[in-house]
């Protein structure tokens, strides 16, 4: 019988070999450099794990993330259009890199731009910060509950876990403030706070953070996902349409091609927030989440999926009607949102103007116009851009509503939800560029309620028709070079030079 592991008086540190630092002027090379060393790193951590549990060895185990880094020594200005890939002031830049395999992309892309922008080349390293044993196993692992029964003592006393004192969103918020000497972040998340959120995606969603696409769709209702997969296997087997695969929750995968999935397997029970992937070469695809219903939800999603960098997300979901002159099945724009959401007070002032971002808006319009045939002045009859509330309370009309209502008209909203001002919001603060597109369900305030009739018939004719809309305004705005998309707006005084 193997030994087991009860002590840990005097125990040594176990690291990998120390990593020479390597400067390229290649993107790619820097990008193998970075994805070699991760590798080596979490498989040492793995392997300590798997000696420990068979009782071969007894030490402390760590090896710590890559990073990347760059400097420049000039105040000189890039190409002013450009919203990322370069920084404004002289200095040390670097940030944490966690699996490069799946940010491969993204990373060929950013550190590509920094090398064309400044002339300068980057340098790959090991940073002192530790990977968690959690992360190191990654998506899917399985650890057999024997190895873990041979050791006695608590995992963080053998090696690095989780630290969520330094797993925060303080780079994204602006309020990140560098030690004297140290250098700047280079990266709006580090490693560790994006292994967070991939493990809860794939609680959240159960699906896989690599079929994530670069153009999400967000819903609270059941309805648009049905019609997505109904939409998205007619695409698959009439050979992709320029799509490769259609991916269901339990990362169930139709290929392009194909009328059924590659595996039988189904989940007995769906996710909280369960995902659908419309995949594309490059992750140029389309991601629909169900959220269901609250602010909760929503900035719970965004809050991870933003590590993703995707380069937009929409809000497509039903609303209440605040005006006489709309009708049930009518579309809102969102120019402008009220948030009384609460969720992201702490991290956003609600004070913050929201903008409305122009390429967004004009895809979702343009989207409108060819879904639905109407154009022009006619197209007022079924659209209405305006500012949408979003509360907290679903049944703020049990309240006194003199309170509500009266901010509501003097906000001039015309459309009220519990989502989408959340999702604009942290689009916002991550640098996401976001957008919203409801539909009008009920008209609580002049008594215009769904009857169960009413109801069947609405969501029969509606759901088809504005999810098509949103689907058309992704693939607008995938058309468009990511420089163009990514707005300036959404930078800051002091901004990391990756997107």
């Amino acid at each position: 019988m193997s030994a087991r592991i009860s002590s840990i008086q005097a125990l040594p540190t176990a690291m990998p070999e120390a990593f020479e630092p390597q400067t390229f002027d290649d993107p790619v090379k820097a990008v193998d450099a970075l994805t070699a060393l991760y590798e080596r790193n979490t498989n040492f951590l793995v392997d300590g794990f798997t000696a420990l549990g068979k009782g071969v060895a007894a030490s402390r185990f760590r090896a710590c993330y890559p990073q990347v880094s760059m400097e420049t020594s000039s105040f000189g200005h890039v190409d002013s259009r450009l919203s990322y890939g370069h920084v404004t002031a002289p200095g040390v830049y670097t940030t944490t890199v966690t699996r490069p395999k799946l940010f491969r992309h993204y990373l060929k892309e950013q550190l590509g731009l920094l090398i064309r922008n400044h002339g300068t080349g980057i340098t790959v390293s090991e940073s002192s910060t530790p990977i968690p044993l959690h992360f190191a196993f990654g998506e899917g692992a399985h650890v057999e509950a024997s190895l873990a029964e041979n050791i006695d003592v608590p995992l963080r006393d053998l090696f690095d876990t989780p630290d969520l004192s330094t797993t925060d969103d303080e780079i994204a918020n602006g309020a990140y403030e560098p030690g004297p000497g140290e250098p700047f972040p280079l990266a709006p998340f580090t490693a560790q706070r994006i292994d967070y959120s991939l493990a809860r995606l794939s609680h959240y969603t159960a699906t896989s953070a690599a079929h994530f696409q670069n153009f999400v769709l967000f819903t609270n209702y059941q309805f648009y996902i049905d019609e997505f997969c109904v939409w998205a296997r007619k695409q698959m087997a009439e050979g992709g349409n320029g799509y490769t695969a259609f991916v269901e929750p339990g990362n169930i995968v139709t290929q392009a091609g194909s009328d059924e999935p590659d595996s039988d397997l189904t989940l007995a029970r769906l996710p909280q927030m369960p995902a659908y992937h419309l995949k594309k070469k490059g992750h140029g695809g389309i991601t629909v989440v169900n959220i269901g219903v609250g602010p909760s939800n929503a900035k719970t999603i965004t809050d991870h999926i933003a590590v993703l960098r995707p380069h937009a997300w929409l809000m497509l979901g039903h609303c209440a009607g605040l005006r006489n002159s709309q009708a049930l099945g009518d579309y809102v724009l969102a120019h402008a949102y009220v948030r009384e959401d609460h969720v992201l007070d702490d991290d956003l002032p609600v004070w913050v103007p929201i903008p409305a971002l122009a390429e967004v808006q004009m895809a979702l319009q343009e989207a409108v116009a060819e879904t639905t045939g109407y154009e022009g002045y006619d197209l007022k009859r079924i659209m209405r851009t305006g500012t949408v509330a979003t509360i907290d309370n679903r049944n703020w009309e049990l309240r006194d509503q003199r309170g509500p209502v009266k901010r509501l008209s003097q906000s001039r909203a015309i459309a009220l939800d519990m989502e989408s001002a959340t999702i604009a919001a942290n689009g916002f603060r991550f640098r996401v560029p976001y957008g919203t597109l409801l539909c009008v369900s009920d008209k609580p305030l002049h008594g215009e309620l769904k009857l169960p009739g009413m109801a069947t018939a609405f969501y029969k004719n509606q759901v088809s028709q504005h999810l098509q809309i949103g689907i058309r305004a992704l693939e607008k705005l995938a058309a468009m070079p990511p420089e163009k998309l990514h707005s300036r707006k959404l930078r800051s005084f002091f901004e990391t030079a990756f997107q």
